[in-house]
């Protein structure tokens, strides 16, 4: 019968990746939704600035948009690479 896996993955090996992989999953995961939460607050906001201020505040409006896109993004990146270190990749 083969194994499933590697010998690499036996014994402490297997139990650290087991742990490392849970532990990156879960702050990942938890990264993107903070990420995702800011992104999305900072795009409402800047388009209730545009909303309510029209050409005037559109540049405010714009900047903080830009802002909490930029923000999403970046923790998506992050948690991405969190994600693969806890695949050990």
């Amino acid at each position: 019968m083969a194994s499933i896996g590697s010998d690499n993955d036996k014994g402490a090996t297997g139990a650290a990746k087991f742990v490392t992989s849970t532990v990156g999953n879960t702050i990942g995961g938890l990264g993107k939704t903070v990420g995702g939460v800011v992104g999305a607050g900072g795009r409402g906001l800047g388009q209730t600035i545009t909303g309510a201020t029209g050409n005037a505040g559109k540049p405010i409006g714009d900047a903080i948009e830009s802002l909490g896109n930029g923000v999403e993004n970046g923790a998506r990146n992050v948690s991405k690479g969190v994600e693969d270190a806890g695949k050990w990749k």
